[in-house]
């Protein structure tokens, strides 16, 4: 693919993720509250959005490897298939007031986040390298969509079923099948075709790069900080009485500012830099967990969480594109395997960990633990300066 303009394939990708993040922030806005209503201990609130982060880290590596034996395409029409499984387990664990089934149905969220995240990757391998902080940007945009439509969808659709909950999980079935539908139309790279003579470095020489090590403490740290005050946000403000549709409210502007970034991250990176970028990333969570620690107004609900999604949106959109300078072709399966692997290991520590601390110590604690998060990811972005100081960083060779 030449030139400069990015191919309908991209926006089609973007619509893709927009769907994928229709759901995830349906179960931010809901999956804490659930919890917390069918747990048979209230510190187990949030092991359902843990569980579902745990399938994503234990489901991103065969997902890659999946994909490099079938496709992207097939790949992910099958991830849509599990999330549809999915949805049909949340339902009954919900009807049945039970905590198992709807613990698994988020196994099955998980799954198919796993295979969703490589359309950014995708989109990568879609373009020339001279666009791709651009399409991988774009791609990231399509999330605006979500921002206005998860949460609300999950406000609006609780009123279909006397089980205020069942609604959401209903149209999720909905978004699947849409999903599905926008994939087949993309044009995709099919399967990874094996050179046994070369199928580039070992695995222990492409994570032990200065690069790929900084590209990862950037998402999985900036992915963690979010994860920890986000899942934790609609446990706080339901103390504060606060209801379903001030928690979607809030959840709703730190979705928007999770994406809108995206229609110029890229842009940003080819222009100052992507130091810059992620250095704004670290110092935007800073704010945001200053705001959380002085008020638990809905003011402070609002303006910490939209900070949390642009501190998100710079350090996970600026180290996936740092990431994918470190690695070959026929290195990537790997590659952007572990990557993921390791992200969302991150990821579900912080998930697991949100509920206890949030109901054993209280919010401002929460928001005390996400400090050492960001003081970590900053000292990456300087070992990043001086690295460059150093080298010059090009293609892996």
């Amino acid at each position: 693919m030449s030139g400069t303009r990015l191919p309908k394939t991209i926006y089609l990708l973007s619509l893709c993720n927009a769907f994928m993040y229709v759901c995830a922030s349906l179960l931010i806005t809901v999956s804490a509250l659930i919890g917390f209503e069918l747990a048979p201990n209230k510190n187990l609130a949030t092991l359902p959005m843990a569980l579902q982060f745990f399938a994503i880290m234990c489901s991103t590596i065969p997902a890659s490897y999946i994909m490099s034996r079938i496709g992207r395409k097939k790949g992910f029409l099958l991830a849509g298939v599990i999330g549809m499984v999915g949805a049909c387990l949340a339902l009954w664990g919900i009807f049945d007031q039970s905590f198992v089934p709807f613990c698994i149905a988020t196994l099955c969220f998980g799954t198919f986040t796993a295979f969703a995240n490589y359309y950014r990757f995708t989109a990568a391998e879609v373009v020339d390298g001279s666009i791709k902080a651009r399409a991988i940007s774009m791609v990231m945009a399509g999330g605006v969509l979500a921002a206005f439509i998860g949460p609300n969808l999950a406000n609006w659709s609780s009123h279909f079923f006397t089980e205020r909950f069942a609604g959401p999980f209903a149209v999720l079935i909905i978004v699947y099948m849409l999903s599905m539908l926008t994939i087949s139309f993309a044009k995709l790279p099919g399967p990874i075709i094996r050179n046994t003579s070369n199928d580039g470095r070992s695995l222990g020489a492409i994570v032990s790069q200065p690069i790929f090590i900084i590209a990862i403490i950037c998402q999985m740290f900036g992915y963690g900080t979010m994860n920890l005050v986000m899942t934790s946000t609609p446990l706080a403000m339901a103390a504060n009485d606060y209801g379903l549709g001030a928690t979607a409210m809030v959840i709703q502007w730190h979705v928007v500012a999770m994406f809108l970034p995206s229609f110029f991250t890229g842009h940003l990176i080819s222009r100052i830099g992507i130091v810059p970028v992620l250095t704004a990333g670290v110092l935007i969570g800073i704010v945001c967990i200053l705001i959380n620690l002085n008020g638990e107004t809905q003011i402070h609900f609002v303006s910490s969480l939209f900070l949390l999604g642009v501190s998100w949106n710079f350090l996970y959109v600026g180290g996936t594109t740092l990431l994918t300078d470190t690695y070959r072709p026929e290195e990537k399966t790997r590659a952007q395997g572990i990557n993921d692997f390791i992200v969302f290991t991150t990821v579900t520590i912080t998930a697991l960990s949100a509920g206890g601390l949030h109901y054993t110590f209280g919010w401002k604690v929460v928001n005390l633990s996400a400090i050492p998060l960001l003081g970590i990811t900053a000292l990456a972005v300087i070992w990043l300066v001086m690295y460059r100081r150093q080298t010059p960083i090009s293609a892996p060779v």
